[in-house]
Order: structure tokens, then sequence, then C-alpha cells
């Protein structure tokens, strides 16, 4: 992993132990967690394939083929994840109001912004 790959992530809520703005009784996925679960183990067997594919010599566009699959399997996630929480975390925030509610748009603006560049 280069030095660029290790510094673009930034650290989750979830990285310590105090208690946060995140943790709720449930998410706005759980509804849908078995289907996000199965998704990502498709995406996990994608790349298995991509791998294999690299360690087979296969030619480069029927790689980068499966890539741009992979790519999109990703990002329906990832759409799928912003949705909910932005129904669910979100509006529950607003409702609320207050400084939560600020944080969360900010939150979900800031997660939007992180997929646009990706």
């Amino acid at each position: 992993m280069t030095n660029e790959e290790t510094t673009t992530a930034e650290p989750s809520a979830h990285d310590h132990t105090e208690p946060s703005a995140h943790d709720h009784a449930t998410h706005g996925y759980i509804t849908a967690k078995d289907d996000y679960l199965k998704r990502l183990r498709r995406i996990e067997g994608q790349s298995r394939g991509l791998q294999r594919m690299v360690e087979e010599e296969k030619y480069c566009i029927d790689i980068l083929t499966q890539v741009s699959a992979m790519t999109k399997a990703l990002q329906a996630v990832a759409m799928g994840l912003l949705e909910d929480h932005i129904s669910h975390c979100v509006v529950d925030a607003a409702i609320a109001g207050g400084p939560e509610a600020e944080a969360k748009i900010k939150e979900a603006t800031d997660a939007i912004a992180r997929l646009v560049r990706s």
C-alpha cells in the first residue's frame, strides 16, 4: 500500500470506544442488512475473480471489464447505504432539530463528497 492509499482513508466514528452520535440502536440499512451482506459477498467473489484473472494473465480489457463491474456494484451498495442513511438517520435528526440535525446534514454532505471524488 502506498502512502497516498493509507492517508486517504478517514477515521471511522466506530474506531474508538467512546459513545458518539453514530451509535444507534438501529441504523437505516438494518431492514436490508441481509441484502447488503449478500451484495458485499458477491463483490468479495468478484475481487477474488479479479485476482485469479491477473494471476492467470488474462487479457487486459477483460480484467478492466470486471473492474468496472465491481466498481458499479460497490457504487450501488454505497448509494443504497447513503439513501438509507438520509431517509432514516438524517430525517430523524432533522425532526429532532438542533445541533444534531446540523451535524447529520454535514455528515451526509461529507459522505456524498467522498463518493463523488471516488
